[in-house]
């Protein structure tokens, strides 16, 4: 059994379909060749049997086997009954015109009168087949005997043997067109699982992301269809950003590298010369090389951010108090802008979300505004008690053409560009908010004057009780 499942499992698909229908239909063919068999076998019997309960030995042929006993001879001629005198001792009277039948235990219990008019089958001396009836009369002259008319089934069997050849051949033609039909049924069924066998292999082969299945219909091979095409679409899209991003970051790596590239060769070259480098100029030349090492760390971490995916799992998520973190990146970005005059009205807010990306969400956004605010400008900043964040700075404000750009990746405003930063700052905000639940957004300022950032994520004013769900 297990080596014709396992040549079956070896079997192409569209042979095996092909094999499965010819055996469904092999199967509900020979059921209903076997029910029709029995059925007309079982019809032709109860009429055989109602013929004989009907038919009575005439008193001739009644008289003519008893007259006929002790002969031994036999005709050959056919006759449409066999009619016989059975004795309660075993004696058999048969007529001439009609072939001796074996005394049956029934013959001989109705001869008795111990059984009722009996229904058995029997044969005669030459071995053919009868169906016979025996029933009980009294003869005055010889007493209790049974009088046993019996049918040849010579002529029913032959009538369930053409049956039984006639079905066997429609069964196997049923079958060979069953399995032609299935055939035929999987090719078209497995047509289109052809193409995209064509196109997976074509895209494993190539490594062409462009490829696209024409879907028709509504289904499963049309759904597995657009699956792939959204599949493709999507690894494309992810091929696409992983170049972008690779090309931007060779890009954004290029500035620092070359300018620290040519603070360290002035060094290097004032060694080597013996020429020193004026006090207050080498300085300014250590300072460049820290602040370019400042940036190139901070531009690899916020592509180490970025390298994850975007279903990467972002650490534990607990609920924390979105006003503390808050407050504590107001202290970090205070230290940033000590010039600057920071406004912070908090309210209590309880958020689901993991603790150090948020903080770092948050300092990003307040690093923008302090890194925009003119000197000895001001910022305000509010946590509402329905969960919102919103942070003001008064600097030059962001264009409405660039707004829907600001949180792509290492993405710059033309007044921006200037300024220290890797553009990622807001791609990671964008990203840690939406892990949170949360939105954010950038609008213009009241009055024209300045940026507004509001970030809103869901949550409540105080802790949920312990042992509840979180937010």
């Amino acid at each position: 059994m297990r080596r014709v499942v396992h040549r079956l499992r070896t079997l192409p698909l569209r042979s095996r379909l092909a094999l499965l229908v010819a055996s469904a239909v092999a199967l509900a063919v020979a059921a209903a060749a076997v029910a029709c068999w029995l059925l007309t076998r079982n019809q032709l019997y109860s009429e055989l049997n109602t013929s004989l309960e009907r038919s009575e030995a005439s008193t001739s042929a009644v008289q003519a086997a008893l007259n006929n006993c002790g002969s031994t001879a036999t005709t050959d001629k056919p006759a449409f009954a066999y009619v016989q005198v059975v004795t309660a001792d075993g004696v058999r009277c048969v007529e001439p015109d009609s072939q001796p039948v074996k005394i049956q235990a029934q013959d001989l219990a109705v001869a008795r009168g111990t059984e009722g008019p009996s229904l058995h089958d029997s044969t005669t001396d030459s071995g053919a087949q009868v169906r016979v009836r025996s029933t009980h009369v009294t003869i005055r002259a010889i007493g209790p005997v049974a009088i046993s008319v019996s049918r040849p089934l010579a002529e029913t069997d032959t009538s369930l043997n053409r049956l039984a050849l006639l079905l066997t051949a429609v069964a196997g033609i049923g079958v060979l067109g069953a399995g032609a039909a299935g055939l035929w049924v999987a090719r078209a069924g497995l047509r289109p699982v052809d193409g995209l066998t064509r196109a997976v292999e074509h895209v494993a082969r190539t490594e062409d992301l462009t490829v696209r299945i024409p879907v028709d219909g509504e289904d499963e091979i049309a759904r597995l269809s657009r699956s792939f095409n959204s599949m493709t679409a999507a690894l494309a899209s992810s091929r696409d950003r992983q170049s972008q991003l690779i090309a931007d970051a060779g890009h954004e790596l290029r500035t620092p590298l070359t300018s620290l590239r040519t603070n360290v060769e002035l060094l290097a070259r004032s060694e080597e010369t013996g020429r020193a480098i004026p006090p207050d100029d080498r300085r300014a030349l250590m300072a460049s090389v820290k602040a370019q090492m400042t940036e190139l760390a901070a531009l690899i971490g916020d592509l180490q951010e970025l390298s994850r995916p975007d279903a990467a799992d972002p650490g534990p998520l607990r609920v924390v108090a979105f006003h503390d973190i808050v407050e504590s990146a107001l202290e970090r970005a205070r230290l940033r802008g000590p010039e600057l005059t920071i406004d912070a009205r908090l309210s209590p807010w309880y958020v689901r979300a993991e603790p150090a990306a948020l903080e770092r969400a948050v300092v990003n956004v307040l690093d923008n505004a302090v890194k925009f605010s003119p000197p000895g400008g001001s910022i305000e900043v509010s946590l509402s008690g329905g969960g919102e964040l919103t942070v003001r700075d008064h600097g030059p404000g962001i264009p409405a053409e660039d707004l829907p750009h600001v949180f792509e990746r290492f993405w710059r405003s033309s007044t921006a560009r200037a300024l220290p930063g890797s553009g990622l700052g807001l791609s990671i905000v964008a990203r840690t908010v939406q892990q949170a639940g949360g939105e954010i957004a950038l609008r213009p300022a009241a009055g024209g004057e300045g940026t507004v950032a509001a970030i809103s994520i869901p949550g409540a004013p105080t802790p949920p009780p312990e042992g509840m769900p979180a937010y």
